[in-house]
C-alpha cells in the first residue's frame, strides 16, 4: 500500500496493518468470501445472522473485541432491475433502512422524516468508490449506489417500484447492511456493503434466482477488495 511520508494513507486506502472485520448473513456466503480472501491475514469474517437486530448485535460484538479499522456488510441480495443485473455487484454508497418509519394515509414516512434519527448511514466513500473502480477494471459487472436494508424482503412489483421511487438510484435489497453499518457508526469505524446479485428485486421467482452465480461474484469481489485494500 503507497502512503504519505506525513499525512496518513492516500484516499480510499486503509493504513498499512488495518485490520477489516467482513460480516455475512449465513456460511455459504462466508466460505465464498473465504475463498476470495485467500488467506489474508488482515480480514476476519464473521457470522451477522438474519436481518438488521442480529447484525447489529454480532458485529458490535465483533469490534468490542478486536481492533478493526473497517467493517463490511458482504454477501448476495436482489438488484433493483435496470442498475444491478443478476450476476453483478453493488457496492454501496449509502445504506438505507429502507422500512423503518410508519405507515401513514398519505404513505410512508421514514424515521428522518418522523424525527428519530436517521434511516441512511454513508458508506466510506473513497474506498467505495475505488472499490467500485477496481471490480469494473477487472472485467465485473458493478455499480455503486445506495444499498437498501429490509426486515422483509420485497416480494411484489409494486413495492420494488415504491422503494425505488423512495430512495433514487437504489442498485440492490438486503437483510443486514444497517445493522452493521449501525454498529460500525457506533464504535467509530468506516463502514462498506457489497452484495453479489442473486435476483431482481420484486416479485420472488425462486426458479430464476442464481444464487451459485452470485456467489462466485461474490468470491471474485472479495478478491478484489484484498487489492483495493
Amino acid at each position: 500500500m503507497n502512503e504519505h511520508a506525513d499525512n496518513g494513507p492516500l484516499p480510499g486506502r486503509l493504513r498499512p496493518g488495518t485490520r477489516v472485520l467482513i460480516m455475512t448473513a449465513v456460511e455459504a456466503e462466508r466460505e465464498a468470501v473465504l475463498r476470495g480472501l485467500r488467506g489474508d491475514g488482515r480480514f476476519d469474517t464473521a457470522l451477522a445472522g438474519v436481518g438488521p437486530a442480529s447484525a447489529a448485535a454480532r458485529t458490535a460484538m465483533a469490534l468490542a473485541a478486536g481492533e478493526y479499522g473497517l467493517a463490511v456488510s458482504a454477501g448476495i441480495g436482489g438488484g433493483f432491475t435496470g442498475r444491478a443485473e443478476v450476476g453483478s455487484l453493488a457496492v454501496a454508497t449509502e445504506i438505507v433502512a429502507a422500512d423503518l418509519g410508519a405507515q401513514t394515509p398519505d404513505g410512508f414516512l421514514a424515521v428522518d422524516e418522523l424525527g428519530f434519527g436517521s434511516s441512511r448511514i454513508p458508506a466510506d466513500e473513497e474506498l467505495a468508490g475505488r472499490f467500485a473502480e477496481a471490480l469494473r477494471a477487472a472485467g465485473l459487472a458493478a455499480c455503486a449506489g445506495p444499498v437498501l436494508t429490509v426486515s422483509t424482503a420485497t416480494g411484489t412489483a409494486e413495492t420494488a417500484a415504491e422503494l425505488a421511487r423512495r430512495v433514487p438510484g437504489a442498485a440492490a435489497e438486503a437483510m443486514e447492511g444497517f445493522g452493521v453499518a449501525a454498529a460500525a457508526q457506533l464504535c467509530g469505524v468506516p463502514v462498506l456493503e457489497l452484495r453479489a446479485v442473486s435476483n431482481a428485486v420484486g416479485p420472488r421467482d425462486r426458479a430464476a434466482w442464481r444464487i451459485r452465480e452470485a456467489l462466485e461474484a461474490l468470491e471474485a469481489a472479495s478478491k478484489i477488495l484484498t487489492e483495493v485494500l
